[in-house]
Order: structure tokens, then C-alpha cells, then sequence
């Protein structure tokens, strides 16, 4: 890909992902240390109202257990009249109301909202009461279970009932033990197939993975294509790479007489344990345990399952405020522009959903 074309593609995604101009659009329930909200996305559905959707998670350390805190406490959809908000809480679910009839669930994570042929489809992950396989069992922490995700699907938003819950992706092969964070999308070729990107890690939890899994036209369950649609990285991304979201380049300026092309956003981060920095090396953002810092890929659809890493040596998405934490990117296109929301970092180390909204006349200067 050239490079006139990459550093374009960079600069709409940093005015996208703006670190300085975003707003607060859900708090989590507590202004500290542990406390988020996100992980999910934002669908306008026909009747032009949009939908957000995520989790709220509360303080607790996943290395003792979820039954140390309310980690992955409720899977939260609000909704709005604008793109821009106020948002409002619609439905909510427990971690109790998302038992599938065969585990119980001890933890909520990402979420996805999708409307296409079978309605409204919720894709959620859910940690379940499972143990793991006989060969790792010893590796197993008290408290936790295996992660799978699951779908609920309606003829609306409004209409999503935990009681039709079923599994959509499940695994139970070593160095691909857990499955979750799902991020729903029509996949590029206009054979009406259903993509889901997933995050995967192996039972040690040391490494997050990428995971592409595809529905063809009027089936239900998904097959499992790859756990590895976008490969690790080299340097600040070589323990976690999880694209969370993929945007359609608009075909606008430059890119109107170019074949389709789409920005994968992604979590990534050196360590999934905080590390200290040399006092005399380079200061570099890292993350810390459990809290990643972004970076982008792109991909022409026509070639499509194939993702090249832009963001090859450094992060390009880095929050100004508390550890530097920033992931969990979505975006929404809409007729005036395009919304970008993620979980940013504060000063007092809570994570809040926040948004950018980028208008359709400051993207086609960009990209013209």
C-alpha cells in the first residue's frame, strides 16, 4: 500500500479516535480505580433511533477470581433520538438473567448490537461456571470459568429477551481456551454472510488473540475460520491484539476511484501485567495489567480476510488522562458523519465510554 495513502488513512483515524476533543457519554458506577464502561457499540435501527450498547464492570482482580469484586457486573443498552445524545438506559441485563440453561455466568464482557436479515441480534460474552480440560485443569484460578459468546435475537431492540439465549462460538482448544468480546459485521463479497471478530486466550491468560468466525446466509450457528485473522505484533502490541471495530473507508476524495477499503481498529499492549520502565531508557506508553492502548490495520474488501498492521511499532491511540488506557473503539457511520465511540482513561483512573463525532465536510477534507 503506499504511503500517500497510509498516512491518510492515519490521519481520519486520529481525527476519529480524537483523544482531546471526546465527551463523556456513560460513567461507570464508581469515579476510581477498576470501575469502567464500554466494550460494546452503537446501530441506528430503521425507525432512526440509535442504540448503545456495553458492560459495566466494578472493581475486582481477575488473578484472584471473579468472586473478589463485581467484575463483569451488567450488560446495559441505552438509546437516543441523536447521534450526538443525551443517552438513556432502555434494558439492562444481570449476570443471573444471562444463564443459558446449562452454566452459570460469573462475568459480563464485550457486546455487540447487529441488524441484518434475522432481525435485531445481540452477540455478547459471558464467563461461565465450566471447568477447564482435564489436561490444564491444575492451571484453572478458584472463582473462574470458561468464556464463551452468546447471541439473543429479536425483531427489535426493544424486543430482546434473555430467555432465547444460545451459544454462537465456544472452544475448548488449548491456546484458544476462551472466546469473547464479539464485534458483529456484514462481511464484504454480497453473499449475505455474517462476520464475527472475537478475542481468544490461551488458559494461561498471558497473550489476546483475533478470531474470525463466519454464518453463511439463513444458517445459525457460526463456523470458526481463524484464531489469528490479525496476527500479533512485534513491538507495543506483541501480547494483545484485538480488533474491536471495522469502518468502511467512505469513498470520498482520494478513495472515490479506489476498490473498498476498511480500517480495523485494534487493543493492544506489551504486557498484560504492568511493568516498570527503566529511569534511564525511552518512556513508552505500555498499558498496564488488563488495560490496553490502540493501534489500526486496514484491508481492501476485496481481498478480504486479509488485514495489514499500520500501527507496526507504535500505538496510535493513547489517552492523556491516568494510565493512558484506551480501547475498545466502535464506530458508527451515518448520513452527517461518523460517530467513534471507546474507553478512555481518567485522571481518577475510571474508564468511561466516550465519543467523537467527525462531520461528513471534515472527512472529505481530510481524505481529499
Amino acid at each position: 500500500m503506499e504511503k500517500e495513502i497510509k498516512d491518510r488513512l492515519q490521519r481520519f483515524a486520529c481525527a476519529l479516535i480524537n483523544q482531546e476533543t471526546a465527551n463523556i457519554l456513560v460513567e461507570p458506577q464508581g469515579e476510581s480505580e477498576g470501575f469502567w464502561f464500554g466494550g460494546g457499540n452503537v446501530i441506528c435501527d430503521n425507525d432512526d433511533v440509535f442504540w448503545l450498547c456495553g458492560r459495566y464492570r466494578n472493581h475486582g482482580d481477575s488473578r484472584t477470581g471473579v468472586g473478589s469484586g463485581e467484575r463483569g457486573l451488567e450488560l446495559a443498552i441505552f438509546s437516543s433520538v441523536s447521534v450526538l445524545g443525551p443517552w438513556e438506559k432502555k434494558k439492562s441485563f444481570a449476570k443471573k438473567e444471562l444463564d443459558n440453561g446449562n452454566a452459570e455466568v460469573v462475568s459480563i464482557e464485550g457486546a455487540s448490537l447487529f441488524i441484518g436479515s434475522a432481525g435485531v441480534e445481540l452477540f455478547l460474552s459471558t464467563e461461565k461456571n465450566r471447568s477447564y480440560p482435564s489436561k490444564v485443569i491444575d492451571y484453572q484460578k478458584k472463582g473462574t470459568g470458561i468464556w464463551d459468546i452468546n447471541v439473543i435475537a429479536s425483531d427489535s431492540v426493544v424486543g430482546l429477551d434473555s430467555s432465547s439465549i444460545y451459544t454462537a462460538i465456544c472452544s475448548d482448544e488449548l491456546g484458544s481456551l476462551h472466546v469473547k468480546d464479539p464485534v458483529a459485521f456484514q462481511v464484504p463479497g454480497g453473499n449475505n454472510e455474517t462476520g464475527l471478530l472475537f478475542c481468544s486466550h490461551p488458559y494461561t491468560w498471558a497473550s489476546s488473540n483475533t478470531g474470525l468466525a463466519v454464518r453463511e446466509s439463513g444458517q445459525e450457528q457460526f463456523k470458526i475460520e481463524s484464531f489469528n485473522a490479525l496476527t500479533r505484533g512485534d513491538s507495543w502490541d506483541v501480547a494483545c491484539t484485538r480488533i474491536t471495530d471495522r469502518l468502511s473507508v467512505p469513498p470520498l476524495g482520494v478513495f472515490s476511484g479506489m476498490p473498498p477499503i476498511s480500517i480495523y481498529f485494534y487493543d493492544g499492549a506489551e504486557c498484560l501485567r504492568s511493568l516498570e520502565e527503566s529511569t534511564v531508557g525511552v518512556p513508552r506508553p505500555r498499558g498496564f495489567s488488563c488495560e490496553e492502548i490502540g493501534g489500526m490495520a486496514v484491508g481492501f474488501d476485496e481481498l478480504f480476510p486479509e488485514i495489514f498492521r499500520i500501527s507496526s511499532h507504535a500505538p496510535m491511540f493513547v489517552s492523556p488522562h491516568g494510565t493512558g488506557c484506551s480501547r475498545y473503539v466502535s464506530t458508527l457511520v451515518t448520513a452527517e458523519g461518523i460517530l467513534a465511540t471507546w474507553q478512555q482513561s481518567q485522571e481518577n483512573l475510571s474508564q468511561p465510554l466516550v465519543g467523537n463525532f467527525l462531520p461528513v465536510e471534515q472527512i472529505e477534507e481530510i481524505l481529499s
